[in-house]
């Protein structure tokens, strides 16, 4: 996380408690992580933590631009702490894992005149869907077996 989690909350005018801190850091530490995933990880490091307080903080973090929610198809919303650009993701098929892809990085594309029906494009979010290598080589085992 590039600013102290303190500092962060203040700076978009929100109330620095303990755990708003430990979620911050837990996605840190696991970025795309899912809601339970950061529930579990904060009761680790703070206690006992409801998980309608996690839900609760996220939806205001995002509400605040200090997270962002993804959410693929079929698949439970995850939080990152990378905001301010416009990377985009790659989701596998057959595991769920979401990686980073900084090939579209900074303002959102231009669309032409005709395609954008009048509307001030501010963020494009585009998932790419595939198999990623770890599954990958579990299949090209699966099928040398057989």
């Amino acid at each position: 996380m590039p600013d102290e989690p303190g500092t962060l909350l203040r700076s978009h005018g929100l109330q620095v408690t303990a755990q708003r801190i430990a979620i911050l850091r837990a996605i840190a530490d696991c970025p795309h992580a899912t809601a339970e995933e950061i529930t579990e990880h904060v009761r680790t490091g703070l206690g006992a933590i409801s998980r309608q307080a996690v839900y609760d903080s996220l939806g205001l973090l995002v509400e605040k631009g200090l997270l962002r929610r993804i959410q693929p198809a079929g698949s439970p919303a995850r939080f990152e702490d990378r905001v301010g650009d416009n990377h985009h993701h790659l989701v596998c098929r057959s595991c769920g894992r979401l990686s980073d892809v900084d090939e579209t990085v900074g303002e959102a594309p231009e669309l032409p005149p005709s395609g954008h029906s009048g509307y001030a494009i501010e963020q494009t979010e585009i998932l790419y869907w595939g198999t990623c290598p770890d599954c990958r080589s579990e299949e090209t085992a699966s099928q040398i077996e057989d």
